[in-house]
């Protein structure tokens, strides 16, 4: 259920945790960005809904939205039931789509540590950190009733050989 601010009522424990979302099926919608900040984040949010209700799509969570921007464009995805649908927004993630989660108790404004955390995790384990998205689970306006600001990280890796090595060398 979606709640009637917007955020997800329910989302995915996540927290600390490696996971791979090969082959899962997720609607995306390419949005405006501008250094990295999202315009107009609430209306694509709300066409993207639309969408989904105009094609009966299914979520596994609804309204948990992954965001990816970068410097002038980026996307919203939400993961789906199903992808039997004609909408050419509607794709399969590609194998491996490995990400690891950290859920950030605190706004967007001191997200830099928990970033920097989790990077510095993968990069010690030996995996290449790539893209990163934010799940906005509170609003300014349900923050206060839900337990604060949430924001769950997932930072997108891939495996590295080279990159195991060097950790590997170090380390003795």
């Amino acid at each position: 259920m979606i709640l009637p601010c917007g955020c997800p009522d329910q989302y995915p424990d996540w927290d600390g945790r490696d996971i791979d979302l090969a082959g899962q099926g997720v609607h995306i919608l390419p949005i405006a960005a501008l250094a990295h900040m999202p315009i107009s984040y609430e209306l694509y949010r709300a066409k993207q809904q639309q969408e989904f209700e105009k094609l009966g799509l299914k979520e596994r969570w609804p309204g948990f939205t992954l965001t990816h921007t970068g410097m002038f464009g980026g996307k919203i995805m939400r993961l789906l039931e199903s992808t039997d649908s004609p909408s050419r927004r509607v794709q399969v993630l590609p194998a491996p789509y490995k990400l690891r989660g950290r859920l950030h108790r605190g706004d967007v404004g001191t997200i830099k540590t928990a970033v920097q955390r989790t990077q510095a995790e993968l990069l010690d384990a030996g995996h290449m950190p790539k893209e990163l998205y934010l799940c906005y689970l509170t609003c300014p306006q349900c923050a206060d009733k839900r337990g604060g600001d949430r924001i769950l990280l997932l930072r997108r890796w891939v495996e590295s050989p080279a990159l195991a090595r060097k950790v590997a060398q170090m380390r003795k």
